[in-house]
């Protein structure tokens, strides 16, 4: 899902991303796809000209680690092409249930059941 804004907007996705899940997430997994693509550039910013290291300007963060592991762990490795994903369908019971309800909205008084 936090690339979920790449076909919108190639060069802002991490904020289409993050400004779509932001009602179902908690603040730290916003904050987490809303700083990923300065976060994931750490893996090629170096081969475009662009100072990879770009991710150390929210060091000491609180969520600072968290993104650079997911980063690393998930968001890097999806671009191995000898990776051995799980298909997308395995997620989706996942993506129903976080998209389910959202935590917070504009509309949270009308969607509140009494």
């Amino acid at each position: 899902l936090h690339d979920i804004g790449d076909t919108l907007g190639a060069f802002n996705h991490p904020d289409i991303a993050a400004a779509i899940v932001k009602p179902f997430v908690s603040p730290e997994n916003h904050w987490m796809v809303e700083k990923h693509g300065l976060f994931q550039g750490h893996y090629f910013f170096h081969y475009l000209g662009v100072d990879r290291n770009v991710r150390d300007q929210f060091r000491g963060h609180p969520n600072f680690e968290r993104t650079a592991e997911f980063c690393e762990k998930y968001d890097q490795t999806a671009f191995d092409p000898d990776y051995d994903a799980m298909p997308l369908a395995a997620f989706e019971p996942m993506v129903m249930k976080l998209f389910a309800a959202p935590k917070s909205s504009v509309y949270a008084g009308p969607l509140v059941k009494e």
